[in-house]
């Protein structure tokens, strides 16, 4: 079989969430959340054993209702965050709550697969993340760098920012951010930087993004028409702190250095409908995964605007020290950017792609029919950036 050929996992039920299990190193994880309206909704714990290419499942019981997001904390393996709907007085409300995963999931699953899809085990609630006066929970962040004590939920038109104490069974609204302005405000979706001491959030609503200072629950920059239509998603560059990418519903893929947030550094618009999902990866931050509901997932290799512009890792100062000093030596002339493969193995929109956490080369992405596809960098490249 060949080294790069993907490995295809399908969820008899429809789904949209999907996260790469962070607390986890030594095993590739990744969480994926079903969306049905006639059963049980269930979480699927999906581990990919890469010497031998295949992938082993447990499911987990999630009977709260439809999953739309999920996160992985990034201190403790079995607990995990979703945002759910469920059906209160004839009205759908998106709630969110923190969960545990039971302590025996993992045990002699693998010896009878059919066992435990047959009676899977359900998720224990710690708690919910609900104040009756904010509204309809679009997503819930964990603090990047974080001993899995704080969250974000980005509830309507406000963000806030959570204490979980006693083990994760209570949670706490310790400050929050409103949007002000008119008409309905909503967050579409946020990103919690991991720079700065994880003292900034960057989120989307409508065709905005906005950043905001955690300390001081305040704007501190606004990128008013990032994109023509709604902004669906945004990543940090985990290697330089300025950098923010973010895609949305006018088919583009766009870069910020949010110290100027009049023009993109970059745009890219490989894709010919909406872009879901944008993220970087978490070791070689010149690689960015796209994905979209022309159902197709892009894998470019944005290489001027990346840590390692000239194949060597640089900092800001070096890069906006004026480019004059790179003329004379002509083997510092930055790479191209590229597209480097476009995966086409899904038939659905593609409405989430995850890099893993625990393998820099290998990610995943789920598209809405229930398949779940985990691919690899090439070869190729692999081989080019790390000699």
């Amino acid at each position: 079989m060949e080294d790069d050929a993907p490995v295809i996992y399908g969820l008899e039920f429809q789904a949209r969430a999907l996260t790469a299990q962070t607390a986890e190193t030594d095993t590739i994880r990744f969480l994926v959340g079903t969306q049905s309206l006639k059963f049980d909704n269930q979480i699927h714990i999906i581990d990919f054993d890469d010497e031998n290419n295949i992938i082993n499942k447990n499911v987990l019981l999630h009977q709260a209702g439809e999953i739309w997001h999920i996160g992985a904390s990034p201190a403790d393996k079995a607990v995990l965050t979703t945002c759910y709907n469920k059906t209160s007085d004839s009205r759908v409300v998106s709630c969110a709550a923190v969960w545990r995963m039971p302590t025996d999931w993992e045990t002699g699953s693998h010896e009878s697969p059919d066992d435990s899809a047959h009676n899977p085990q359900a998720l224990e609630l710690l708690c919910q993340l609900e104040d009756s006066t904010h509204g309809n929970t679009a997503c819930v962040l964990w603090e990047p760098m974080g001993d899995g004590k704080r969250v974000i939920s980005l509830a309507d038109n406000h963000a806030l920012l959570w204490d979980l104490q006693e083990s994760s069974t209570q949670a706490k609204v310790s400050s929050t951010a409103s949007l002000e302005g008119k008409g309905q405000l909503k967050f579409t979706s946020g990103k919690w930087s991991p720079h700065h001491n994880c003292s900034q959030l960057a989120t989307a609503n409508d065709t905005a993004i906005r950043g905001w200072d955690l300390r001081t629950m305040s704007q501190i920059y606004c990128i008013e028409n990032a994109h023509g239509l709604l902004v669906r998603d945004l990543d940090f560059n985990p290697n330089r702190q300025y950098y923010l990418a973010s895609c949305g519903d006018d088919c583009k893929v766009k870069f910020w250095d949010i110290r100027s947030v009049q023009e993109p550094v970059k745009t890219l618009e490989e894709h010919s409908h909406w872009v879901w999902s944008v993220r970087y990866n978490h070791s070689h931050d010149q690689l960015v995964l796209t994905a979209s509901s022309d159902s197709r997932l892009i894998l470019s290799n944005m290489v001027s605007i990346s840590s390692e512009p000239f194949g060597h890792l640089m900092d800001d100062d070096e890069l906006s020290e004026g480019e004059e000093s790179h003329q004379d030596n002509k083997s510092k002339e930055p790479l191209k950017d590229s597209v480097v493969s476009t995966y086409e193995e899904h038939e659905d929109s593609v409405y989430a792609a995850e890099w893993s956490s625990a393998d820099p080369w290998l990610f995943a992405s789920l598209s809405y029919d229930g398949r779940l596809v985990i691919n690899r960098v090439p070869r190729v490249l692999k081989y080019r950036i790390l000699l």
